[in-house]
């Protein structure tokens, strides 16, 4: 079964990331969650993201805060699509994570969604529905999704 990797670069980025969880949940999308720091543990992402294709990864869905180097760094090591959520954990309140993430150089393309919750929510829209161009099961779940935001 494809997976999207989840992957933060701090423990405190989780609370946000949660919302991510619930969805892929709600849509019956499978997913790994790791905390990984591209600044702090390098060597551990490059063997995490090196072992994506065994672990049938997909799609990676990062989340950080300040300069946001993992979804750079994550894209830089993989040719599978990149989403990158910045997450408000600075005095600048996410923008600087926004900035860092949307800048990438040409070549290493993340996708990246809004700061915080909403992002987090996006992410996980947008990963599925990377999924459901070959998985009819993870459309229907997306129409049905999309559906209920209709009665809301």
């Amino acid at each position: 079964m494809e997976k999207v990797s989840i992957i933060i670069g701090s423990k405190s980025d989780a609370e946000v990331m949660d919302k991510t969880k619930e969805i892929l949940d709600e849509l019956e999308v499978a997913y790994e969650f790791n905390v990984i720091s591209a600044h702090r543990d390098l060597e551990k992402l490059r063997d995490y993201v090196s072992q994506s294709e065994e672990k049938n990864i997909k799609v990676f869905i990062t989340a950080a805060g300040g300069a946001a180097a993992l979804p750079g760094v994550v894209a830089a090591m993989t040719n599978l699509p990149v989403i990158g959520v910045p997450i408000g954990s600075s005095s600048l309140k996410g923008i600087d994570a926004l900035m860092s993430i949307v800048q990438m150089p040409p070549g290493i393309p993340v996708g990246t969604v809004a700061l915080d919750s909403w992002g987090a929510r996006n992410s996980a829209i947008y990963a599925a529905s990377i999924l459901a161009l070959s998985n009819q099961k993870i459309n229907e779940n997306i129409t049905k999704y999309k559906n209920k935001l209709k009665q809301k």
